[in-house]
């Protein structure tokens, strides 16, 4: 007996989520907890297993489709069961009139109601965003579904007397010289997230000279007790308690804005967002409460939510609630940069390499252990003066370590 599976509801808000892999094909027997799908949501991106053991009758979506909460999925069967009919989509023109007769002239189009509206996540916030009534937009997607060049030309409004333009043809290039990937999936998420900020929040960035020797000496003497506590000890312990002690300080850099209101919310808890690296793209995981944490735990918490987001098992709760965001690449860190914020945050700081350089100290040229550290504000919240105190702050709690175990905000 064949069974449709529906996309079941994987986090609160969320209403509709994107195909990004599949892992199984129509024909495959699969058992239960296989993996079967894995779906990206505007929160997270998870792995479904089938809940059943059978056969994969049918896919009901393709990679990069945008599936609804409650919609079908996957059909499943027993072996050799024929896979019913897909059904058929709804008519979205007049129905032809019978044969012999005369047609009628072609009526207008009528919009689908606002219930019936295809559109992804991103295609209704520009929507929001430029006061576009979705409802009386014609999609040019497949199946009607309304895109970001829709909406972006109902905003504009149509030329007098001009016709919709045709949708270009994809060119094919001889001998395979160029390669068209599509974005979807995690790169998608970036891919609005960062456009959303970078529209949004007006950015200034401010570098400032980080002497790392003392907190370099500290992480050496502590690694051996951190190897036998099997924890992986970082620099980004450190640099955490070192923003915490800063915000402290700083009360209005943890925060986030509230554009529809009209708010800046200024948070009194600590939860601190880290840029992770995977294979598809960058995502932020959250430490949270992380100042009710002490370093192991923030070693080992970091080190849990760095493997959770490369194996792809990231809950809600691990990507949500981040209050100040960091963003790292390690040894690969460059000179410096100037980072896009985690909207709606209001700050982000960007770390870079650390490395030996010769500076003045007490009028004699030593070699200590540098590094640049670059932070990014929303200037409509944040003044200059206040985001250059607060990352001169973070200087003198990372050349003086000491500062962070005693207490002194």
């Amino acid at each position: 007996m064949a069974r449709e599976f529906k996309l079941p509801d994987i986090g609160e808000g969320v209403h509709e989520g994107e195909v990004v892999k599949w892992f199984v094909k129509e024909g495959d027997a699969v058992k239960e907890n296989d993996p079967m799908v894995e779906v990206m949501t505007d929160k997270v991106t998870v792995q479904i297993p089938s809940p059943v053991t059978g056969k994969i009758l049918q896919l009901r979506a393709k990679e990069g489709e945008v599936v609804k909460v409650g919609n079908t999925l996957v059909v499943f069967g027993e072996a050799g069961e024929v896979p019913a009919p897909m059904p058929a989509p709804p008519v979205k023109g007049p129905i032809p009139p019978p044969p012999g007769t005369r047609p009628a002239a072609s009526p207008s189009p009528v919009p689908a109601p606002s219930g019936e509206v295809l559109a992804a996540p991103a295609v209704r916030r520009l929507a929001k965003e430029l006061n576009v009534n979705l409802a009386a937009v014609r999609g040019s997607g497949p199946q009607g579904r309304l895109t970001e060049d829709d909406v972006r030309r109902a905003a504009r409004g149509p030329s007098p007397g001009a016709a919709p333009a045709p949708t270009p043809a994809v060119a094919v290039t001889p001998g395979g010289a160029e390669e068209r990937i599509p974005i979807h999936g995690l790169r998608k998420r970036i891919f609005e997230k960062m456009s959303k900020s970078n529209v949004t929040a007006a950015h200034f960035t401010y570098v400032d000279e980080v002497d790392m020797t003392e907190i370099v000496h500290l992480r050496d003497h502590l690694k051996a007790s951190a190897d036998r506590k099997e924890i992986k000890l970082t620099f980004l312990p450190f640099f955490i308690k070192a923003i915490i002690a800063g915000l402290h300080e700083f009360p209005t850099l943890n925060a986030s804005v509230d554009d529809d209101r009209g708010e800046l919310v200024v948070k009194r808890y600590y939860n601190i967002g880290i840029a992770t690296a995977t294979d598809e793209g960058l995502t932020v995981t959250v430490v949270h409460d992380a100042d009710k944490k002490d370093l192991w735990d923030l070693g080992r918490e970091i080190d849990r939510l760095a493997t959770a987001a490369r194996e792809k098992t990231l809950t809600l709760h691990e990507v949500q609630g981040s209050t100040f965001t960091i963003t790292s690449l390690g040894k690969e860190g460059g000179i410096l940069a100037t980072p896009i914020i985690n909207w709606p945050e209001v700050g982000i700081l960007g770390i870079h390499k650390i490395e030996k350089r010769p500076v003045v100290r007490n009028d004699q040229i030593v070699i200590r252990e540098m590094m640049y550290v670059s932070c990014s504000f929303d200037h409509r919240v944040i003044d200059g003066h206040v985001g250059a105190a607060f990352v001169q702050s973070i200087r003198n709690y990372l050349e003086h370590p000491a500062l962070l175990f005693v207490g002194v905000t």
